[in-house]
């Protein structure tokens, strides 16, 4: 596609969603409450095509038939099960966390009153780490995405998405966010579901054929792919406890919880929401096998693309529309969650509008600048990253998930009343102390150490048994503390 449709093509879908974001906040002056939380003013519906919007990333292009092209089915499975299993955990914990603090914003409201401020501090941080590294890991994703179809400059759309997205969530707040998502829901079921029958319902036995040819069972020389092989069954596993813990951390997901008008509102938002997300993403993670089926591809992470590399300009187009939409989607709402986290959590609510605006702004070319791929000016230790290629951010995302992981079952254990703060924070420590201990018993102290920072199997997968030490270990830890050490 010539680059300046495709650049015009940008700039329109960016102007209608943000127009929509501007007239979402035009008619009234925004009170910091409304501005994180628009308390109360979301209907089920709402609710629902809201999480669906502002989990539908970019990353769906990307991340899904990457993870078939390397894993296969099993990681497929476990990916799709990953989107929708901390829609599904919200609809059940959301609803006490809310009758247990009706004015709350973020988790760590709820981790102030249980643990304490060190916790809430804490947890804070590694929502920021998690958000930011989602942020700006969208910014990259929209820069290779516009590239791969039409050849446009990758710095251009991040600008462009950056400049309107801060544009009307810094003066809209979570209002303007949840406005558009309805609009960027909408487009995004429409798009994806109208494209991918257009261009592959007719060959639905083919594309079939392939991931099945990818997948063999019964082969004794079955890859590690096929359906049968045990470790790609046990990462697929392991991204279910890893995503599904990291994005408990999730604050636009918490924010929408007090958006919610009732209880039951958000639960069956949570559960519309899962619903959508998880055939999406499955269909999108068989489509990378189907790549892997048909050769080898130069960059795995764009697998998908190698499918519709010969459609026609129409087909580009609407590509390029549906890519705005994701990353829109996602970058409004991280936004606003990591100024919600920041405000709330770890400057215990100092933060005024106008400062909360000034950082919503602020944090844009700080994601931009590192979705670039700059050489850092120091190594993450032990895992040697000086650069945040593909794989430096995909570290840097297991990392957060492990601190995730490690934290998610001291807070929500939280709902049972004899859980106390010690015996929460010594379990998240204990968490963490628990992969050293597998690492040492199965190798030595160093591989404990390692797992922390690359919790990673032999294939670059993602561990279970670090990750399931952190969980089994930070959980005993938590239990145990709280019955010996209970709050006075």
């Amino acid at each position: 596609m010539d680059t300046n449709i495709a650049y015009g093509l940008m700039i329109a879908t960016l102007g209608v969603f943000g127009y929509i974001g501007y007239q979402a906040s035009n008619a009234k002056e925004i009170e910091a409450d409304e501005y994180l939380s628009a308390r109360g003013s979301q209907d089920w519906l709402r609710i629902g095509l809201s999480l669906f919007a502002s989990g539908m990333g970019i990353w769906i292009l990307f991340g899904p038939s990457e993870v078939g092209y390397y894993g296969g089915f099993w990681d497929v499975v476990g990916y799709a099960v990953s989107s929708a299993t901390p829609f599904i955990l919200l609809a059940y914990v959301g609803p006490k966390i809310r009758d247990r603090l009706p004015n709350g914003v973020t988790l760590a409201d709820y981790v102030r009153i249980r643990l304490g401020r060190p916790m809430q501090v804490y947890v804070g941080l590694i929502s920021v780490l998690y958000m930011f590294t989602f942020l700006f890991a969208e910014f990259t994703a929209i820069g290779k995405a516009t590239e791969t179809l039409s050849d446009a400059e990758p710095l251009v759309p991040m600008f462009l998405v950056g400049i309107v997205t801060a544009a009307y969530t810094s003066r809209g707040g979570l209002p303007a966010s949840l406005a558009t998502d309805r609009i960027q829901a909408w487009t995004i079921l429409f798009l994806v579901v109208a494209l991918l029958l257009t261009l592959f319902g007719g060959d639905i036995e083919g594309l079939i054929s392939d991931a099945k040819a990818y997948n063999p069972e019964g082969d004794i020389d079955w890859s590690i792919g096929s359906m049968s092989h045990m470790e790609s069954y046990k990462s697929g596993l392991a991204l279910v406890v890893a995503i599904t813990a990291a994005e408990m951390f999730s604050q636009g997901n918490w924010q929408r919880a007090w958006a919610s008008e009732s209880d039951e509102a958000l639960t069956k938002g949570a559960w519309l929401a899962a619903g959508l997300v998880l055939p999406l993403v499955f269909v999108m993670g068989v489509l990378g096998t189907v790549v892997a089926a048909q050769g080898a591809a130069e960059d795995p992470s764009a697998a998908f693309f190698y499918l519709i590399e010969d459609a026609g300009v129409v087909f580009v187009a609407a590509f390029i529309v549906l890519a705005i939409a994701l990353v829109c989607s996602s970058v409004d709402t991280l936004q606003n969650a990591v100024v919600a986290s920041i405000s709330r959590d770890l400057s215990d609510s100092k933060m005024d509008i106008p400062n909360a605006r000034y950082l919503t702004v602020g944090m844009i070319p700080i994601a931009i600048y590192l979705a670039t791929g700059p050489t850092l000016p120091f190594t993450i230790p032990l895992i040697g990253i000086s650069a945040l290629d593909a794989g430096g951010v995909f570290q840097i995302f297991l990392f957060a998930d492990l601190l995730a992981a490690a934290t998610v079952m001291p807070v929500l254990l939280t709902l049972w009343n004899r859980i106390s703060s010690q015996g929460a924070l010594l379990g998240a420590v204990s968490g963490l102390l628990s992969v050293v201990a597998y690492g040492a018993l199965t190798g030595d102290l160093g591989d404990g150490i390692v797992y922390i920072f690359s919790p990673t199997n032999e294939f670059g997968l993602a561990n279970l048994e670090v990750f399931l030490s952190a969980v089994i270990g930070s959980t005993i830890v938590t239990i145990v503390g709280s019955l010996l050490m209970p709050d006075e």
